[in-house]
């Protein structure tokens, strides 16, 4: 390459980083607006993970599922609201009360009493959650203290993390997709910019499942580097360690992509073997078991210490009243079904895109959103596929293959733990899922694989209109994030409104 083509391809760089850092910004503002316009404490068990944080600012780490905290209830309390689950028909005239902070201490005192007696008696079931993003948080609360916040602004303050969280996330996916496909423009933009307009709702909630992708992009950063290294170094297995034991120690739902990056590491090992590089890796690889596992096998023994099983999960099904069912039982389950599939399958890539926030009781999702995600994820996943599943496939080089494999690997993994959740629970009458509807459909547990998923649908939008050229690409990108925008506002303009939002609070 001659001095000219460096100078061209420095100031292409510059100009891609330029454009990211726009993105990043326009990022932040999204998650801002919507964190405030949401009303605190949704249905999406933010009164938990509030509470949780909270506890670990006074106590640290819970020693069983308790009761939510005092302090935890004057917030929630005061400042939540009925709007997400109640329909304003079940209201005299047709209409919410107002918020209780706005009326005279003298009139709410034996409301803010009777709701704080109850509250007494609800377990904050989300207590054996791993820590990672509790203790994030709360060093973000005690920093929301010592600025001066109070009263709902420092719940607020806790979403505005997000804030931060979300444009890193949008640097990790640029990131990630320079690193994969250096040489295609379209995919190193396309993936931040799908990052910073997705409508996903837990970018706007107080919620552990914001880190898992920041935590398993990292990780998978780290892997791509250690497949591609000859003899990889220690500080690579240090990096790698760590990011993988932090998206186990964010969300116990990562564990299955975490699995699978353990195959991944194992075939690496097994390729040193083979090219007689194992001795000289052995440092790097020792590094990554000791900064994986010791912290994994702490929480694992913390769990089973204090919580009688390996993954504090018990605890939480037993609260919930779900019961295992005989294995004989898996098999009448509808999921077994085409249209169970399709249910199944529709309803993780739809509130993978958009999230599960309810609203007046019901889904905040036009009709036939739920098929339109869905629809454009596996039309943008199909003409992937063919540099995923051949041995070999042109114009794509090995390892750009291998990390393809690694992403859907880690997505199909998360959604077979949620189809496996699915078939071994009886759940009777709980709300959701239930006997009726017994199928996990969060899309937001399979989080982690957020990156790596955008980046298989990059790529494969890439290859769909490779015939058409770069500006028919970033024309159908555009048209896909206008789409998002149209959506989300159609969806939640209803929450401006609200007289419990941050707007109506300053």
């Amino acid at each position: 390459m001659n001095s000219d083509q460096n100078v061209g391809a420095s100031a292409a760089a510059r100009r891609e980083r330029r454009i990211v850092f726009a993105l990043s910004v326009l990022a932040a503002i999204h998650v801002f607006i919507y964190c405030a316009a949401f009303p605190l404490f949704n249905i999406v068990d933010e009164i938990a993970h509030f509470d949780l944080v909270v506890k670990y600012c006074q106590q640290g780490v819970p020693r069983g599922m308790g009761a939510l905290s005092d302090e935890s209830l004057n917030y929630i309390v005061l400042f939540s609201t009925v709007e997400y689950s109640e329909d304003p028909t079940n209201f005299p005239g047709g209409k919410f009360p107002p918020p209780l902070w706005t009326q005279p201490m003298a009139k709410i005192l034996p409301t803010l009493l009777a709701e704080k007696k109850y509250g007494r008696t609800r377990l904050d079931y989300e207590a054996t959650q791993p820590p990672l993003y509790y203790e994030l948080a709360a060093i973000w609360w005690r920093l929301g203290h010592w600025c001066g916040m109070h009263d709902s602004l420092l719940p607020y303050w806790l979403r505005f993390l997000n804030v931060l969280l979300v444009p890193a996330l949008v640097w990790i996916g640029f990131w990630t997709a320079k690193l994969v496909f250096p040489e295609h423009s379209f995919v190193r933009l396309s993936v931040p910019a799908l990052l910073a307009f997705m409508p996903q709702s837990v970018f706007y909630s107080i919620s552990n499942d914001i880190l898992s992708p920041i935590c398993f992009g990292l990780a998978f950063i780290c892997l791509f580097h250690l497949w591609r290294a000859e003899t990889p170094g220690v500080w690579l297995g240090v990096m790698t360690g760590l990011a993988l034991t932090a998206s186990f120690l964010n969300k116990v739902t990562n564990l299955p992509m975490v699995a699978v990056s353990g195959i991944f590491i194992m075939v690496k090992v097994w390729k040193l073997a083979r090219d007689g590089k194992l001795v000289p890796s052995l440092p790097s690889l020792a590094a990554l078991f000791v900064c994986s596992a010791i912290p994994a096998a702490i929480w694992i023994v913390w769990c089973k210490t204090e919580y009688g099983d390996f993954t504090g999960s018990a605890l939480k099904t037993e609260a919930f009243g779900w019961t295992a069912k005989p294995f004989n039982q898996w098999w009448h389950h509808p999921i077994f079904t085409p249209w169970g599939v399709w249910t199944f399958l529709s309803g993780n890539l739809s509130t993978f895109w958009q999230g599960e926030m309810r609203w007046h009781n019901k889904t905040m999702l036009l009709p036939g959103t739920d098929f339109l995600f869905t629809a454009l994820s596996l039309v943008m996943l199909v003409p992937a596929l063919p540099a995923i599943v051949r041995p070999a496939s042109p114009n794509v080089a090995p390892w750009q293959c291998q990390a393809l494999r690694l992403g859907l690997a880690g997505f199909v993994a998360g959604l077979g733990f949620s189809a496996l959740l699915s078939l071994t629970y009886d759940f009777h009458d709980f709300y959701y899922p239930s006997r009726d509807f017994p199928y996990f459909t969060s899309g937001r547990l399979l989080l982690g694989a957020l990156v790596p998923v955008l980046l298989i649908l990059a790529y494969g939008m890439d290859r769909l209109l490779d015939r058409f050229g770069n500006l028919a690409k970033f024309v159908a990108l555009g048209s896909i994030i206008l789409m998002m925008l149209v959506l989300e506002i159609a969806t939640d303009y209803p929450v401006f409104c609200s007289p419990y939002n941050l707007f109506h609070l300053l």
